[in-house]
């Protein structure tokens, strides 16, 4: 692989038939300060404050059909016909689902149209390695429409930011509050807490889930140091995180629902103490101090390094270009462009075969850039990713999707690209000279076995679709 070839589709992702690289390093370089937060495309994409209240309608009548509902001893006895009120919730339910679908398909799409319009590829591929680091998955009707959204609102803004301004943004936005479900967390000595332990009504306390995901895969990463008291003191300080119209104590003021707040009645009181450092009781800002440490603790840095080594330099992390990284990422404080700097310089990036996989994703946008598309139809590319087996914001666990080649390579998922390749070439309908596409898309470095097999296809489409599924489209 030449520099050109590698700054294309190992940094960036994937080339358009327009593209001109000259210096890869000097090209990557100067993609930082072009990087638009809200290009056309996700301007237009739905955005949380909307997508909550739809939500929170959805929750008032089903709260209205509670506060009607007859007793249990009544509905032993009542006729089998369901009561008007419960058609009203079960067709609330209905249309807030198909909003909801409605709401991640047109997120998914205006994802993929700016990654194939974009003039800055390499930080569109920094976007969305910080999109699976943090990881939410939309499987439940609370966060399917916004899983998108975290990544609009908390990702992109923050990506040429300092790390702990992106942990910050993101652990209070409404997407990851509900999704690990620190939305309905109640401090057990809260105000909140107390009425209902002495009321005796439906249980309500600590939830664990965010806290434990900070530690262990957002900020210091799996066995390093923190153990399960660590995990529930900052549960503790991060009780009262909520989201207005939605959470926990999050309802009972005038807020937009979908905007984080912060919920006094349900905030566990008293010092906290985290990995040996104690927080005074400071409301809100006593879990804001524990992220700001944990965000340039040096666990966190070694964390980091290692994602975007592994990322970038292949599966198995050059230790020399994690310690590099990890260096750079402390000694600013968590400055990403200082970091990313750091990693276009690493030379183990640079290698010329091949060092990574693509993932689906990589790999569909990779070829819709090559056939010079610039736009998707929201079923067709949700449809396309969930095909090809990762379906967009839905990992199915925080950890995000595998970043392996193993997880990605074997003989099904092959087949399953050969078969999208297949009706990409069909669409294209012969109007696209592979032989001349691959010079474009891999300059310097198409094998002597990709310009035979080419040169063999039976018809335009055919080499078409033999180029989206060779070595060279299928690594970087």
């Amino acid at each position: 692989m030449t520099q050109a070839s590698i700054a294309l589709n190992r940094f960036g992702i994937g080339a358009r038939p327009d593209d001109v690289v000259g210096n890869g390093r000097d090209w990557l370089s100067a993609q930082m300060p072009a990087f638009a937060i809200r290009p056309p495309a996700i301007a237009a994409a739905p955005d949380s404050a909307r997508v909550a209240t739809d939500l929170a309608s959805y929750q008032q009548a089903q709260r209205a059909a509670r506060a009607v509902a007859p007793p249990p001893d009544a509905m032993r006895t009542a006729p089998a016909t369901p009561p008007v009120r419960s058609d009203a919730v079960r067709a609330a339910r209905q249309a807030i689902g198909k909003q909801a679908r409605d709401d991640y398909g047109a997120a998914v799409a205006a994802r993929a149209i700016a990654a194939l319009t974009t003039q800055t590829p390499f930080v569109e591929r920094l976007v969305h390695f910080w999109a699976n680091h943090f990881a939410v998955s939309a499987d439940r009707l609370t966060v399917v429409g916004l899983a998108g959204t975290l990544e609009f609102e908390a990702i992109r803004p923050h990506v040429l930011g300092r790390f702990g301004d992106m942990l910050a943004a993101v652990e209070r936005h409404p997407a990851m509050l509900l999704y690990l479900d620190q939305a309905v967390s109640v401090g057990p000595s809260s105000a909140l807490g107390m009425r209902v332990a002495a009321r005796g009504g439906r249980k309500v306390g600590l939830n664990e889930n965010l806290a434990r995901e900070i530690l262990e895969l957002h900020t210091l990463g799996v066995r390093t140091g923190y153990g399960q008291d660590d995990v529930t003191e900052l549960a503790r300080a991060m009780t009262g995180w909520t989201v207005a119209g939605l959470g926990r104590g999050g309802g009972r003021d005038q807020s937009p629902a979908g905007r984080f707040r912060f919920a006094a009645a349900v905030h566990e009181p008293g010092v906290r103490t985290v990995l040996g450092k104690r927080y005074g009781e400071d409301g809100e800002d006593q879990a804001r101090a524990v992220l700001r440490d944990l965000a340039v603790n040096p666990a966190t840095a070694t964390h980091v390094a290692t994602k975007l080594a592994r990322h970038f330099a292949g599966d198995v992390p050059p230790p020399a270009m994690v310690a590099r990284l990890r260096a750079v990422f402390l000694e600013t404080g968590g400055d990403l462009p200082s970091v990313y700097r750091a990693l276009i310089a690493s030379p183990e990036a640079w290698i010329e075969t091949p060092v990574k996989f693509k993932t689906p994703w990589e790999w569909s946008i990779a070829a819709m850039r090559a056939l010079g598309m610039t736009t998707v139809q929201p079923g067709a590319i949700a449809g396309l990713l969930t095909q090809l087996g990762q379906p967009v914001w839905k990992p199915g666990q925080p950890a995000g999707y595998d970043d392996i080649a193993a997880s990605w390579a074997g003989p099904d998922a092959i087949m399953r690209r050969v078969e999208a390749a297949e009706r990409f070439a069909s669409r294209a309908g012969g109007a696209i000279d592979a032989r001349r596409l691959a010079a474009t898309l891999f300059p310097g470095s198409v094998s002597a076995a990709t310009t035979e097999a080419l040169a063999r296809a039976e018809s335009p489409g055919q080499a078409l679709a033999l180029l989206l599924v060779a070595p060279e489209s299928m690594r970087r």
